[in-house]
């Protein structure tokens, strides 16, 4: 489901991509602080938000006043920056799936649990029920590397990974009717639609309306990117997802050169 983006922002949020933009790199809190009241959030709801991503792993502290990100943020911090790649990830599809088996993990811990889904949808799995999670086989990374995003993102150790899985006939097309293509690339071209017509209104507009609509559009593409399955070609339409990151290396660079006037 789309969102509007013009929606609120969060404190951590913001914060969160600041410290991802600096780093390595830190930024003092009075810069973090300035950065909020473009968004008209209250320094102290800043504050608190650094206080709670210090405490979480996710930012640190190199010395009092400044902040940096922080160890937990890795995976995030990583998979948030490949998007200018993201094609580059994927190869040609055999016809074969990776399958992620969950059911022996169990599911009454429910920040565990979130924490597992979260990684395996994050990577482009769906879960095809039974605690089984599958996605095509088309990833350029191999199976060990796979283990060590899906680990850093949040699932198990011990939930067993299977690679070049082919599956019969009837439970192939239950596995590639998972993924709704239809919305998937309709997604792909309202968020075209968006970046083209926020292109031309922030021509007229002042600096800091001009950070802050392409932060707040901007955002919600690379959301859509990160959390995109990569599908290969026989599932999904990839010259409207091409499309779609083409045009957000375009709007990035235009919404960085705003950013860059604000002191």
């Amino acid at each position: 489901m789309l969102h509007d983006w013009r929606d609120p922002v969060s404190p951590r949020s913001l914060a969160l991509w600041l410290l991802s933009t600096a780093a390595p790199q830190p930024l003092p809190a009075a810069t973090l602080i300035g950065r909020g009241a473009i968004f008209g959030i209250e320094p102290a709801a800043v504050r608190v938000a650094l206080g709670r991503l210090v405490r979480d792993g996710m930012a640190q502290q190199p010395e009092r006043g400044v902040y940096a990100l922080g160890p937990a943020a890795a995976a995030l911090h990583a998979k948030a920056r490949g998007w200018m790649r993201v094609e580059e990830s994927v190869r040609p599809w055999t016809g074969a799936w990776l399958l992620v088996l969950t059911h022996a993990l169990g599911r009454t811990d429910r920040a565990r649990l979130q924490r597992r889904e979260h990684a395996l949808r994050l990577t482009g799995f769906a879960h095809a029920g039974a605690g089984t999670w599958v996605r095509a086989d088309n990833l350029a990374q191999d199976a060990a590397a796979l283990r060590i995003t899906l680990a850093g993102l949040g699932l198990e150790g011990e939930a067993p990974l299977l690679a070049g899985c082919m599956a019969e006939p009837g439970q192939d097309r239950d596995f590639r009717a998972l993924w709704p293509a239809a919305t998937l690339e309709a997604g792909y071209d309202h968020w075209l639609a968006e970046m083209a017509a926020s292109t031309d209104r922030v021509r007229h507009m002042a600096t800091r309306d001009a950070a802050r609509e392409t932060y707040l559009l901007g955002q919600s593409v690379l959301r859509a990117i990160n959390s995109d399955p990569l599908l290969p070609a026989e599932l999904v339409d990839v010259g409207r997802r091409g499309a779609m990151v083409a045009a957000m290396r375009r709007y990035n660079d235009m919404a960085l050169t705003h950013w860059s006037r604000i002191t």
